[in-house]
C-alpha cells in the first residue's frame, strides 16, 4: 500500500503531549483524575503549543499495570467519566487545534477480560485460541520476562484446564494470538469504534511481541506468511476508515535497533506504522549526557535509516511514563549512565533502567535542563512531552516501581498540589514531596514567571512549529572541534537551520564551515537576538555558553522571509 500524495501528514511538525487521566486533575474530588479535569485544561495545553494529546489507558481495567491489563477495550472506566465525557474532551480539543490519540493495547489483556475468561473454562471453548497455551511445562524463562522484579517467567499454569498460558509482561496480562483472524478481527472493529467516536489515532503498545508468531503446541494453522502483513492490514483498515477526517496515525512502541525499526515502518513503502518511539536514539542521547560528549547522539541519528517513505516520522522524548530503559545500551553504556544519572539503587528499576525524572537526574541544574527540552525539540522529527515536563516536576520514589514518575500533576502551592480537593489518603498516588514539591514547582507560578521551564518549553514549540526544517528536513552532522558539542543541520526545500548544544558546563567558541552558502549569509538566532555571518572561508563562529543552545536560521541575501 503507498499512502496518496494528498495524504495529511500533520504528525510531521506536531507537538505530542502524554497524558495519564488518573493523575492529571480530579474534578469532582474523588482523588482520581477524570477526563472532565483534562477538558479544563484544553486550554493550558493549547498555550504550550501542543496539538496533539495522547491519552494513556481510560478504559475499564483492575489496573495491575497502570491500566494497560483492559477488561473492556470499548469502555471508558467510570472512574474517568463516560463515553459522553471522553466526545466532549474530543470536540474541545479539536476546536482548538489538538488531535487525540489513543493507546491501543493488541498484545494482551487483562486476565480479568470476558475473552480469557471463556478461553479457561476448557481447552474446547471458541474463545481458547484468542490466546497462546501449551501442554507441555515451559521449563525457566525467567530471562525473557519484562518484569523480573514481580514475574520469574512468561508461562503461567491454569489449574482450570491444566495448561500454560504465555504472558511477556505480568501473569495478569495473557498475551493475545494474534495469528488467529477471529482476533484480528476484533483489534479492527476497536479500532473502528474509536475512530467513529472521533479519535485521530493510536499510540500502539508492545508493538514487537504482539506479531511475535511463534507456534506452540503445533497451532500453526493461524501462523501468518509474514507476521508484518499484520501491521500493514491495520494500517490499510485505518487509512481506509480515517479518509472521511483527516489521515489518522499508529504511533508505535518499538524498542529496536533502528535497521529492525525499519522493518517495523514498512521499509521504503511505509505502509505499517506511521510513526515509531527512537528508543535507540533515547539510550544514546543518555549515554552522550552521562558522557558530555556528542559523539553517541550524532551517531545514533546518523543511523537512522535514510530510505524511508516520506510519510513515516521518528518521535523523539526525553523521559516518557516508563522507566528510561536502557537496554539497547552494552552493560558498560548501561553502567555508565546508571553511575552518573540513578547512583542509589531506589533510582532503579529491574536493573535496566532509571525511575526518575529529568529535574532529578540532573541534580535541578536548570541550564542543563533547559539545553535537554531545546535539544528534545530540534532533533530531526516530533517531540513528545510527558504531563509535568514542562513545568520541571519530579519524581516520588516512595511510589513503588516504575509509578515513581507518574504522580499528580502539580497545578498550584495548594492542597495535593491543585490536582485534588480529597484527602492526601484518598489520592490515586502521593504527591512529590521535597524539593520538587508543589510549593516549589507548579503550572500558576510558572505561568507567571517568564524565565521559567514552562515558557522556555512555549518558546521552543513555537519556534519548533515555525521550522518545518526540523520535522521534515534531510539531517548531516555539522563538523566542529569540540567533542562536546552536539552539532547538526536539517534542511528542507530551501530553507536550512544549524542547532548547536553544549553538553558540558563550561562556555565555548564554535566554529564551522557551510561551503554550500554564500560568504555573507547570515545565520539568525531563533532564540535569541544574536546573529553571525559567514566570512570570506564561508565560517562561522558562535559564541556558547556553559549547558547553551543555538537555533540558527540560514538567511541567504535578498531572503524576505522573518525569521
Amino acid at each position: 500500500m503507498r499512502i496518496t500524495e494528498t495524504a495529511d501528514l500533520w504528525y510531521k511538525n506536531a507537538v505530542v503531549y502524554c497524558i495519564d487521566l488518573e493523575t492529571y486533575l480530579d474534578s469532582d474530588g474523588d482523588g482520581i483524575g477524570d477526563l472532565h479535569g483534562l477538558t479544563q485544561r484544553i486550554d493550558y495545553l493549547a498555550e504550550i503549543g501542543v496539538n496533539c494529546i495522547w491519552l494513556m489507558p481510560f478504559y475499564p481495567s483492575p489496573r495491575r499495570d497502570n491500566g494497560y491489563d483492559i477488561s473492556d477495550f470499548y469502555g471508558v472506566d467510570s472512574r474517568y467519566g463516560n463515553h459522553g465525557d471522553f466526545v466532549e474532551l474530543v470536540r474541545l480539543a479539536h476546536d482548538r487545534g489538538i488531535r487525540v490519540i489513543v493507546d491501543l493495547v493488541i498484545n494482551h489483556t487483562s486476565d480479568q477480560h470476558p475473552w480469557f475468561r471463556k478461553s479457561r473454562t476448557s481447552a474446547q471453548n471458541p474463545y481458547r485460541d484468542y490466546y497462546v497455551w501449551r501442554s507441555e511445562d515451559p521449563g525457566d524463562t525467567s530471562d525473557q520476562t519484562m518484569f523480573p522484579d514481580s514475574e520469574d517467567g512468561i508461562w503461567t499454569y491454569d489449574e482450570k484446564t491444566g495448561e500454560w498460558y504465555l504472558h511477556h509482561f505480568l501473569h495478569t496480562q495473557p498475551d493475545l494470538n494474534t495469528a488467529n483472524p477471529a482476533v484480528r478481527d476484533e483489534i479492527a472493529k476497536i479500532m473502528g469504534f474509536w475512530l467513529q467516536v472521533g479519535v485521530d489515532g493510536f499510540r500502539v503498545d508492545a508493538v514487537p511481541f504482539a506479531i511475535n508468531q511463534t507456534t506452540f503446541e503445533g497451532r500453526d494453522e493461524h501462523d501468518l506468511d509474514e507476521p508484518h502483513d499484520y501491521l500493514r492490514a491495520l494500517r490499510a483498515f485505518l487509512q481506509r476508515r480515517s479518509s472521511g477526517h483527516g489521515s489518522a496515525i499508529m504511533l508505535g512502541e518499538v524498542n529496536l535497533p533502528h535497521e529492525e525499526q525499519m522493518t517495523f515502518f514498512g521499509g521504503e513503502d511505509g505502509d505499517q506504522l506511521t510513526m515509531q518511539f527512537d528508543f535507540f536514539t533515547n539510550q544514546r542521547l543518555f549515554l552522550g549526557l552521562a558522557r558530555q560528549q556528542a559523539a553517541p547522539l550524532a551517531d545514533a541519528l546518523a543511523s537512522r535509516p535514510q530510505n524511508l517513505s516520506l510519510e513515516t516520522q521518528y518521535a523523539n522524548f526525553l523521559r516518557n511514563h516508563d522507566e528510561l530503559t536502557l537496554d539497547l545500551l552494552t552493560e558498560q553504556e548501561r553502567e555508565e549512565v546508571l553511575d552518573a544519572f540513578a547512583p542509589e539503587e531506589e533510582h532503579r528499576f529491574a536493573g535496566r533502567g532509571i525511575r526518575r525524572r529529568l529535574p532529578g537526574m540532573f541534580g535541578g541544574d536548570p541550564r542543563r535542563l533547559r539545553m535537554a527540552y531545546s535539544l528534545l525539540f530540534a532533533l530531526p522529527g516530533t517531540p513528545v512531552l510527558f504531563y509535568g515536563e514542562e513545568i520541571g516536576m519530579g519524581e516520588n520514589l516512595d511510589v513503588p516501581g516504575r509509578e515513581a514518575v507518574r504522580t499528580p500533576m502539580q497545578w498550584a502551592d495548594a492542597k495535593n498540589g491543585g490536582f485534588s480537593t480529597a484527602k492526601p489518603s484518598q489520592l490515586a498516588r502521593a504527591v512529590a514531596e521535597g524539593s520538587y514539591a508543589p510549593e516549589h514547582i507548579n503550572a500558576a507560578e510558572a505561568r507567571r514567571d517568564q524565565d521559567s521551564l514552562l515558557h522556555h518549553v512555549i518558546r521552543l514549540a513555537k519556534r519548533y512549529r515555525e521550522s518545518p526544517e526540523i520535522g521534515w528536513g534531510a539531517f548531516e552532522v555539522v563538523e566542529q572541534e569540540h567533542e562536546q558539542v552536539m552539532a547538526h543541520r536539517v534542511t528542507w526545500e530551501d530553507r536550512s537551520m544549524v542547532l548547536l548544544h553544549n553538553l558540558r558546563s563550561e562556555p565555548v567558541t564554535v566554529s564551522f564551515e557551510l561551503q554550500d552558502e554564500e560568504v555573507g549569509a547570515e545565520l539568525v538566532d531563533l532564540l535569541d537576538e544574536a546573529s553571525c555571518v559567514l566570512d570570506s572561508d564561508h565560517t562561522a563562529e558562535v559564541q556558547m555558553g556553559g549547558y547553551g543552545y543555538r537555533w540558527l536560521r540560514i538567511r541567504r541575501a535578498g531572503d524576505p522571509r522573518l525569521v
